[in-house]
């Protein structure tokens, strides 16, 4: 089988983070180092690497473990190569009389990824904001290419509108994964990945999982048959789900994001997922 040769080596790439949206949803705990991996493969040239940072000052006056814990966190990012934009918290009172804290990261994210975009093929977003689909649009109109990563709550509008949608849950490593307990690579026999259920048999009781293997790789391509292909199937039998009220009717829905085990299959060279659980509400 053949494919079109679409070529996405060496773009220059800029990556734009809105730090909160992501905490907030699903991605709390997220490698940033890996990040960067993932923005920079196919031999792409990171020209930007912007994250958008909430900063609470009348918090930090009063919660020392919160202004430390901040002054780290800023100081990992820039010795990965980030620039960190502050953006201060501002609070108000609505009309209820209730304080209520903002802080304008959406606008600042959206103007310095248009202006930037003026050197750079490639824009990845890192959130999962509907706000940002005009943006995503302009970008697009000015002929770059939109790549969107998100965990959970992203929005479809995003999902649909960017050239190429990711879940941060499926990108190996990016999250780590708290029922990992041996010194197993991701991907590797009792190492734990993530995946998506590419068919399922409601009669026999077992299906394939699809899990993607490396950073390094061309997304598209997602045919077993492709040598080249990124990605890993593996065998499992609904016996090994953890989760009771997954609808195995829908499981192959792409809001089933599966966690699980590989483990040795019956015969040598083959392999299995045990201990599978679903991410909840990954959409």
């Amino acid at each position: 089988m053949s494919y079109p040769q679409l070529s996405q080596r060496g773009l220059k790439t800029g990556v734009f983070i809105d730090v909160s949206n992501i905490i907030l949803n699903g991605g709390y705990g997220m490698r940033y180092d890996v990040l960067r991996k993932f923005a920079s493969r196919n031999a792409a040239q990171l020209l930007r690497l912007n994250a958008y940072v909430s900063y609470d000052p009348q918090r930090s006056e009063v919660d020392n473990d919160y202004r430390i814990g901040q002054q780290r966190f800023h100081s990992v990012l820039h010795d990965l190569g980030y620039k960190v934009i502050i953006k201060e918290v501002r609070w108000y009172e609505d009309d209820e009389g209730n304080k209520v804290g903002k802080s304008n990261i959406d606008m600042d994210l959206a103007v310095d990824a248009l202006a930037q975009s003026e050197n750079l093929d490639r824009v990845l977003l890192v959130t999962g904001d509907g706000d940002f689909v005009q943006v995503i649009r302009a970008l697009q109109n000015k002929g770059r290419r939109v790549e969107a990563v998100a965990f959970s709550n992203s929005s479809g509008a995003l999902r649909r509108e960017a050239d190429s949608y990711v879940s941060g849950y499926l990108i190996p490593n990016l999250l780590p994964i708290k029922s990992q307990n041996s010194d197993a690579e991701w991907g590797e026999v009792n190492s734990y990945v993530r995946g998506i259920c590419l068919s399922y048999d409601l009669v026999k009781n077992y299906g394939f999982f699809r899990y993607q293997k490396t950073l390094e790789s061309e997304l598209w391509r997602t045919d077993y048959r492709d040598e080249r292909t990124p990605y890993g199937t593996i065998f499992f039998h609904d016996s090994e789900i953890i989760d009771k009220d997954i609808d195995l009717s829908k499981i192959t829905h792409r809001k089933y994001v599966m966690e699980f085990e590989i483990a040795p299959g019956q015969e040598k060279g083959q392999f299995k997922a045990i201990n599978i659980r679903s991410i909840s509400a990954p959409f």
